[in-house]
């Protein structure tokens, strides 16, 4: 398969302040119709801005405002051009609210003083999705749960007919892992010593060559979620929700298993969660010997690719709650992986 994107560095946090976002939220909210149109309160700020916009009657809607360099207009067409095709086979997931002039992704220019390069951002306002997260806190048993709800979009994504143009990001050993990662360096990982990268280095040789071994067949290599985490879940009665499919593209369906421990690949009991999600995914979906055996090479792959994460990021609330061992942490779980062990646990 054909990568559709290059591997350009793209920047990894946003450059504008909350002020600006909240005028460009609020200029966004105006496009609306007026039994939609609300306040808008910003809820977070990760990835990307994400705004509350509460509505008459009661109504409540997510807005999310993208960054900008990451995702292009039509990467973001494509996405909800997946989202409309599973909730026409009857999964829940969000759907956009279009504007008064039927637009599901809005174009924003910014003010010249904001200094951006892009001088643009994209936004998309979904209806509000009821449901409480699961955790894994409670009960392992909810990564049974993941697999199985995994398994089914893996099951829509084999045998989906994309659209002509359909383009979404490209999660490949390179965009993961490489020098020019969509994430960025994991050398710039906070509390990293410098004296562990050849073991990571080492590490991320041998993922490559296992990867290379396993191959990109369509059986193994499509259209993911790529961030298919508990808290990515609603729960409501008998209804399961998927939500935040803004890092959908071309990857390992694998990859969704070690992306459902982020950051967490330390935790005492990940290596439960690890037997529940296949499991789970295996009472829908099959799985390969050569599929189980890829799995610790996944898991360390994410990890390093997270330690990237928290180096572009390390500006945000979320990297600095990960706390001064994680690296640490990393290091150890890297260093099982090169021993033949499953790269999770707390020893």
């Amino acid at each position: 398969m054909a990568d559709l994107v290059s591997l350009s560095t793209v920047p990894q946090a946003d450059s504008l302040d909350d002020d600006t976002l909240m005028r460009l939220a609020v200029a966004a909210s105006q496009r609306y119709p007026d039994d939609v149109r609300g306040e808008v309160r910003l809820l977070c700020r990760s990835e990307n801005a994400t705004f509350v916009m509460q509505g008459p009657a009661g109504r409540r809607y997510a807005m999310r405002l993208h960054r900008g360099g990451y995702h292009r207009r039509e990467d973001i067409v494509s996405e909800l051009a997946w989202l409309a095709a599973l909730r026409d086979a009857g999964y829940q997931v969000p759907e956009p609210v279009a504007t008064r002039d039927g637009e599901t992704v809005l174009t924003l220019s910014l003010e010249k003083e904001s200094g951006d390069e892009e001088g643009q951002r994209h936004a998309v306002l979904f209806g509000w999705i009821a449901g409480d997260m699961p955790t894994n806190a409670v009960d392992p048993q909810a990564f049974r749960r993941l697999g199985g709800i995994t398994a089914h979009l893996h099951r829509h994504s084999r045998h989906w007919k994309r659209p002509p143009g359909f383009q979404r990001i490209v999660w490949n050993h390179q965009t993961m892992v490489g020098e020019r990662g969509h994430w960025g360096r994991w050398q710039d990982a906070p509390n990293l010593k410098a004296d562990d990268h050849p073991v990571i280095a080492a590490a991320i040789e041998r993922i490559g060559a296992e990867l290379e071994a396993y191959g990109r067949s369509p059986r193994r290599y499509g259209l993911i979620h790529a961030d298919l985490r508990l808290t990515n879940l609603l729960i409501e009665g008998n209804a399961t929700r998927i939500i935040d499919f803004d890092d959908c593209g071309f990857g390992w369906y694998l990859h969704d298993l070690a992306a459902a421990l982020s950051f967490e690949e330390h935790h005492p009991r990940a290596g439960r969660w690890v037997e529940e999600w296949l499991a789970g995914y295996r009472e829908v979906e099959p799985l390969e010997q050569a599929d189980l055996a890829i799995v610790p090479t996944m898991i360390a792959q994410r990890r390093i690719q997270l330690l990237a994460w928290a180096g572009s990021h390390a500006q945000t609330r979320q990297a600095a709650d990960l706390g001064p061992d994680w690296a640490d942490h990393s290091v150890r779980l890297v260093r099982r992986y090169l021993e033949g062990k499953l790269p999770v646990g707390a020893e």
